[in-house]
């Protein structure tokens, strides 16, 4: 039969085991939550990743970077796809299937990632020309400075400059049509500017 001793120590010892389970709970718990916050969008975002690379960091030059985007603007471009009022056929076929409330889900998610480095070196020449031209339309105006973006003001610093450069051509040429105010601005610069341009804040 155990002494009095031994089973103080038995209890003593289930006693410290229940502690650790409880701690144990304590700190999961909040970590669960975490990890569960975009649960229900979780489908999408994966779906996401097919194309812009996982997390929003867009490994191909010709798909933007989303990971550190402005939100307002991501849930704004998700609203204008679906809307009709800018063109891509699968942008417009995702987007056409998303609530309001996924969409600001999305964009939120894709927000709140660290933008990453795509590793583009640009020409310097062409970066030195490129930072002209941009000086000379007054792009820091609504961009900024750094060319980080502000709210529905998409952030260009870092972004693939052949993504960049198709962009602007778009708007240049009428194929983009939801910021005629931008479209305006770019159909007064020559295409050579606009390779500069695109070289001068990939590089950024």
């Amino acid at each position: 039969m155990p002494t009095r001793s031994t089973l103080k120590q038995i209890v003593f010892k289930h006693v410290i085991v229940m502690l650790s389970i409880v701690v144990g709970l304590l700190s999961w718990r909040p970590v669960q939550a975490a990890e569960d916050a975009y649960a229900a969008i979780r489908e999408r975002l994966d779906d996401c990743s097919v194309c812009h690379g996982e997390n929003g960091a867009s490994t191909n030059p010709e798909i933007p970077v989303l990971a550190g985007q402005e939100m307002y603007y991501l849930y704004v471009q998700l609203k204008d796809f679906k809307a009709g009022h800018r063109a891509n056929t699968i942008m417009q076929t995702v987007a056409g299937t998303m609530s309001k409330s996924e969409m600001k889900a999305v964009a939120t998610y894709f927000s709140k990632q660290e933008w990453p480095n795509i590793g583009f070196n640009a020409d310097p020449a062409k970066a030195t020309k490129g930072e002209t031209a941009a000086s000379s339309g007054q792009c820091v105006a609504c961009h900024l400075g750094n060319y980080h973006g502000a709210s529905r003001i998409p952030r260009l610093a870092g972004q693939h400059p052949q993504y960049l450069l198709k962009t602007m051509m778009d708007f240049k040429h009428h194929e983009r049509l939801n910021s005629p105010a931008v479209a305006a601005l770019l159909a007064a610069f020559g295409d050579d500017d606009l390779i500069n341009m695109a070289e001068y804040i990939g590089n950024m």
